[in-house]
């Protein structure tokens, strides 16, 4: 019995070197091209042109970010981009909330055959929907706008309905019914009851959209043909055509692009990792 115990202790230590080493590895190789890119902003271009290339920085420089800022209106694309992912977050967090609860709490013509009518949407591709959103837009004088920019994508929101009903379906009806003996309108319970609940799952899914918005760069290109109104992966495109040998620059605008992104991740991973454990309680239950 010892000596099985101790074969199980090795064979277990064996399949945790394993695939701590495959994590490792892959977390090394995601990691480097992002270090690259960093080390590639801050050096000056005769380091840049050196051959072989080298992780190590002699002559550490804030050139190109100065340069960034000197040569293109960085902080309007920034601030774009904040805004637009910003205002399309906030609007989906809360509409596909409510409408979760809707769907998951409340009985009404047609619900189910709605509900699936949203899940068939995801099944179509986006590329698909360019085109007409274009013709769309064009008629009503939204080109060039952050009309144009928002309202197309405030309609995308079918996985964000998905999730919230499968996550506010878990929740007992006992609740809100104790809350309706109390006098508690449907708003009510949705802010008092339901929201405080769910706040894991809603963090969950406005940062997947503020990624996804952050990072959006063909619906912009499709509508925006003036300087003013990119947003940064717009913005970086045009950056890489104008000054594509000044890799300095490049690399510049591709960390500050990064920068919210790694600081957003940061702040609210706790919120994804507790959402996923919640999920996965509510389906063990």
């Amino acid at each position: 019995m010892i000596g099985r115990g101790i074969g199980i202790r090795k064979d277990i230590f064996a399949i945790r070197t394993v695939i701590y080493g495959f994590l490792i590895v892959g977390a090394i190789t995601m990691a480097l091209p992002y270090i690259w890119m960093l080390v590639t902003s801050i050096k000056p271009i005769e380091e840049i042109q050196a051959f072989p290339p080298t992780f190590r920085v002699k002559n550490p420089t804030l050139e190109p970010y100065r340069d960034l800022f000197r040569m293109v209106p960085m902080g309007r694309y920034i601030f774009n981009s904040l805004f637009v992912a910003g205002s399309i977050t906030i609007f989906n967090v809360f509409a596909t909330s409510l409408a979760g609860y809707a769907f998951a709490k409340h009985k009404f013509w047609g619900r189910d055959k709605i509900f699936f009518l949203f899940i068939g949407s995801l099944m179509i591709p986006w590329q698909i929907n360019i085109i007409p959103g274009f013709v769309i837009v064009k008629n009503l004088g939204w080109l060039n706008t952050y009309k144009g920019l928002i309202i197309p994508s405030m309609a995308w929101c079918a996985f964000g309905i998905f999730l919230n009903r499968q996550f506010i379906y878990s929740i007992p009806d006992d609740l809100i019914d104790a809350a309706r003996i109390d006098g508690c309108t449907e708003f009510m319970i949705y802010r008092l009851v339901i929201l405080p609940l769910i706040k894991p799952v809603l963090a969950t899914l406005a940062i997947f959209t503020f990624l996804q918005q952050w990072n959006n760069f063909v619906w912009p290109l499709v509508i925006i043909h003036t300087s003013h109104m990119r947003t940064l992966p717009l913005a970086l495109a045009v950056l890489t055509g104008q000054f594509g040998a000044n890799f300095g620059l490049v690399m510049a605008g591709a960390v500050v692009a990064t920068v919210p992104m790694l600081v957003v991740y940061l702040l609210f991973q706790k919120y994804i990792i507790k959402g996923i454990e919640m999920t996965g309680l509510r389906d063990r239950l």
